[in-house]
């Protein structure tokens, strides 16, 4: 028997989804970083491939609660040493076609129909790989992976962003590979790492010349660090999107009455719908947010900036984007509605032609939802 879709305010009531619905529903992932969502068996068969021998456990289920336990550490050692991990297996041909693949395949089974993956060229060269051979193998196994996932009854598709290391100084070269791969899976460029000490206009060349090509780019900002970071990015830079951006609340101040006022950085960012990549779980972990019931992506969405909801890195995190739309409607109540919005927000924010988005929008993602929203219609008195 069908289960009874919750109904929260009599018949005609929102109704909240089900976790069946969540993990049904259409979703886009905008912030999905490719080394830090490797499966923990795929991890350990690489490993073993390749002759790693660091790994903290060979048994994949220790495995991924180890990574888990290292992001939530607090400690920013054990974090970065996750990666280490993941990227010392990511160095051969044969093992970004797979670590891709599998990653479409994730994505899919989870109801992703469309997904922008990012990853740093420059951190896969250990074994004798050039950037263009880097980004080759990974095309190669993401367009595996969307056929796998065919075959396996889910629809997804999936291009990349190409990060840059803010700390690092190859971030003109990332950005003249990432325009050299615009028509061949790569829609767009990003810069990450740490945020203070290393502000984005440290990349302003590789910025410029992005803008000169008209090709698309995102920066992390607002995470870790404050306002500062999200200003340079924007104004500065000229960045399309924030990663995270979380830290724009800071610009925001709620009255006792209730009332919001904007500073003049959050009304700009609101005004000018700049989309922000927020990824609750991951923000958690960094304390950038206290819980998910705190987390400004309430107030935020509330306030009808352009909001998106996405993963970061879902091995360290443990999650998914069925997870974490779970956590945000156990925490807001949100609704089938309030998915199909933050969903075609990030959409209506990816890195594709505007033909494509409004095509996804239309003949996808609200059909998808108009017909999980129907679901209560048949089921009433079952």
């Amino acid at each position: 028997m069908e289960k009874q879709i919750p109904v929260t305010a009599g018949t005609t009531g929102p109704r909240i989804p089900t976790p069946d619905q969540i993990a049904r529903a259409p979703k886009v992932l905008l912030h999905d970083h490719l080394d830090g969502g490797l499966r923990p068996e795929t991890i350990v068969e690489l490993a073993a491939a390749c002759g790693y021998e660091g790994l903290p456990t060979t048994d994949p289920a220790k495995l991924g609660l180890w990574f888990r336990e290292a992001a939530d550490s607090g400690s920013l050692v054990r974090y970065l040493e996750t990666f280490a991990h993941t990227c010392a297996v990511m160095q051969t041909r044969e093992a970004l076609v797979k670590v891709a693949a599998d990653c479409a395949e994730d994505l899919a089974a989870d109801g992703v129909v469309y997904a922008e993956v990012r990853y740093a060229p420059e951190q896969h060269l250990e074994a004798g790989l050039t950037l263009d051979q880097v980004v080759e193998a990974v095309n190669e196994g993401f367009r595996l992976g969307e056929a796998n996932a065919r075959v396996a009854g889910h629809r997804i598709r999936v291009g990349t962003l190409l990060t840059a290391m803010r700390h690092a100084a190859r971030s003109q070269e990332i950005a003249e590979l990432a325009n050299r791969f615009r028509d061949h899976g790569v829609v767009g460029f990003d810069i990450a790492g740490a945020e203070a000490g290393h502000p984005p206009t440290r990349h302003q060349g590789a910025f410029d010349y992005l803008k000169g090509e008209n090709n698309h780019f995102t920066i992390h900002a607002g995470e870790a660090f404050g306002l500062p970071s999200i200003w340079e990015a924007l104004q500065c830079c000229g960045a399309d999107r924030l990663g995270h951006g979380v830290r724009i609340i800071d610009d925001i101040t709620v009255n006792e009455d209730g009332g919001v006022e904007l500073g003049r950085l959050a009304a700009y960012v609101r005004d000018k719908r700049v989309p922000l990549e927020m990824c609750p779980t991951s923000n958690l972990q960094t304390a950038a947010a206290t819980s998910y019931a705190e987390h400004p992506i309430g107030l935020l969405s509330r306030l009808k900036f352009r909001v998106t909801v996405n993963t970061d890195n879902r091995l360290m995190s443990g999650t998914s984007m069925s997870q974490e739309f779970g956590h945000l409607v156990e925490a807001f109540g949100y609704t089938l509605g309030d998915m199909e919005w933050f969903t075609v927000n990030a959409m209506k924010s990816a890195f594709l032609p505007f033909d494509e988005r409004l095509a996804m929008i239309n003949d996808v993602i609200k059909p998808g939802y108009a017909e999980l929203k129907a679901e209560w219609l048949f089921s009433v008195g079952g």
